[in-house]
């Protein structure tokens, strides 16, 4: 069949003329939502993950990179697959894997369950929201499909937002299992309406079947064997930053066997993935200037939002006292801000070139991260929301624009492989950052506490007068000597472990001060691109 023939097909994806597509399309977005919502829910309950599981807050951590990492090496196959299984086959599969695997999620018995539970729900996600958007331009016609993306993209920002606020509450006031047994109800309501109203496409059937004669004329089918290599290579690299601090890193003959296994994957799917026709990574894109400074950048800004969404709510409740709830809320206006600045900054992508506004996001999300590094005792939700919302403002200004960037060049049938690659990017760089992020703090704190307790010594002029009020004071409240001496010491050393651990986040915001910084000589060696054409649009 010609492909003028194939293009006058219909394309309604919805299964009778009865079915207004917007039904479909709120029920396919709130899908997204769903998975989008995921990416942050659990960030503020991971005290009570760690708690409830008897872990640490660190291993806890691996909750939400391992999630990260899943998505991103399912995103490489979501395409292929999606389009040879059919786009509502997939889906569906998708949806309701994301959903059994959340319920499982809240009865996982110990962190390694857990674990398991959450890398099928990463890898369920990660094929959700590429098979969302075809099935979105396939139920409108093309005057219609902006406001279809529009409602779409609504749901895809404001997930983040509301996701560390709603965990919070949840955590607070049910439990954190709920946080994740919440999208049992919810998918199972989904996959129910979408089971029914959903169909495939005449012309993506026709289209499906054509790539299938294609792949069994050429014999090119999907790089199975690159996929695993990369899967391999993504996993082992998480395998070894998640482990290694816990195990001493080159200490651990577990660890330097896994670096092993991640250099040896890494090593083989370059030449692989260079010799097929079909790639499931395109390491050629990779290599070139404009991408490759697109992706590195997208890496580097992944690190930045998903370490702070993370690290923030976990200083403000373990060193000021806040609920999970208030944790939360402290992330949300800046994803208020980054929703109201986004239809700003698409206005100004077609004004100004992508680089430019790449590189005052990364000046301004320098900015946000060195304003962080004044973090002492004494600060309020004040300071910490502002904060937040500084880098609410910078994170559309590289969202946005570097699609336009990254796009620029790409051959129309590349186009769903560099979606892919960016969100990969996005996502790699999250579980990366969260893992530098996790080992600055531990060794800094380390370093910090020692020459602290150097200070704090008992000759010195200055302890014996800190001591001696602490002991006032004690005394004033009714205690004897004795015990006020006691009370006093105790204070002393509470004091050394709270300052060396404020001194610790210090660092991490200096350490994401510099990635920062960094992404702004990449945007800079950006070339020009010529715009007012449309973006494309991400996964």
């Amino acid at each position: 069949m010609s492909a003028a023939a194939t293009t006058a097909l219909p394309r309604s994806a919805a299964s009778s003329a009865a079915v207004n597509p917007w039904l479909i399309a709120v029920l396919v977005a709130f899908a997204s939502f769903m998975e989008n919502l995921d990416t942050t829910i659990a960030n503020v309950a991971l005290p009570y993950v760690a708690g409830g599981l008897g872990v640490s807050e660190d291993e806890a951590s691996w909750v939400i990179t391992t999630y990260l990492v899943a998505n991103a090496v399912s995103l490489t196959a979501s395409s292929y697959l999606a389009q040879r299984l059919g786009r509502k086959s997939f889906f569906l599969t998708c949806l309701a894997l994301f959903t059994a695997s959340s319920v499982l999620c809240g009865f996982a018995p110990n962190l390694q369950a857990l674990l398991l539970f959450r890398v099928l729900q990463g890898l369920a996600g990660g094929g959700m929201v590429p098979a969302s958007q075809s099935i979105l331009a396939d139920s409108f016609p093309p005057e219609k499909r902006g406001q279809a993306f529009a409602l779409f993209g609504i749901a895809v920002v404001v997930a983040p937002v509301i996701g560390p606020t709603l965990g919070g509450w949840i955590s607070d006031n049910w439990s954190w299992q709920w946080c994740f047994e919440i999208n049992g109800p919810i998918g199972l309501i989904a996959l129910a309406l979408l089971s029914v109203t959903l169909r495939d496409s005449e012309a993506a059937g026709t289209e499906r079947k054509r790539l299938e004669r294609e792949d069994s004329g050429n014999g090119v089918g999907f790089d199975w064997v690159g996929f695993a290599l990369v899967a391999t290579f993504l996993g082992a690299l998480e395998i070894a930053l998640d482990r290694g601090l816990e195990d001493d890193w080159f200490g651990s003959n577990f660890i330097i066997a896994v670096v092993g296994v991640c250099v040896f994957a890494f090593v083989a799917m370059i030449p692989w993935e260079l010799s097929r026709r079909n790639p499931a990574v395109d390491v050629r894109m990779v290599a070139t200037r404009q991408f490759g400074a697109c992706f590195v950048v997208m890496l580097a800004t992944g690190a930045i939002l998903l370490s702070t969404t993370q690290f923030l709510p976990q200083l403000v409740q373990a060193e000021y006292g806040y609920t999970a709830t208030w944790a939360g809320l402290v992330l949300s206006p800046g994803g208020i801000v980054t929703a109201m600045m986004m239809p700003v900054v698409g206005k100004l992508s077609g004004k100004i070139q992508p680089r430019t506004l790449i590189a005052a996001g990364a000046i301004v999300c320098a900015l946000a991260m060195f304003d962080m590094t004044r973090i002492n005792g004494d600060l309020d939700f004040q300071f910490f929301a502002t904060s937040r919302m500084l880098l609410g403002i910078a994170l559309p200004f590289i969202f946005l624009p570097i699609l336009t960037a990254s796009f620029d060049g790409i051959a129309r049938n590349k186009t769903d492989m560099a979606s892919a690659l960016i969100n990969m990017a996005r996502n790699t760089g999250g579980s990366i950052g969260i893992s530098i992020a996790n080992n600055v703090l531990a060794h800094r704190e380390q370093f910090h506490q020692s020459r602290l307790v150097e200070l704090a010594n008992s000759s010195t002029v200055q302890f014996q007068g800190a001591l001696k009020q602490a002991t006032d004071y004690f005394m004033a409240q009714g205690a004897s000597l004795a015990t006020a001496q006691h009370q006093a010491f105790a204070w002393i050393g509470q004091q050394v472990q709270t300052q060396s651990t404020l001194l610790a986040y210090i660092d991490v915001f200096w350490a994401l001060t510099l990635i920062s910084a960094a992404a702004v000589p990449l945007a800079l060696i950006l070339r020009k691109v010529k715009l007012g054409g449309p973006a494309p649009v991400a996964h």
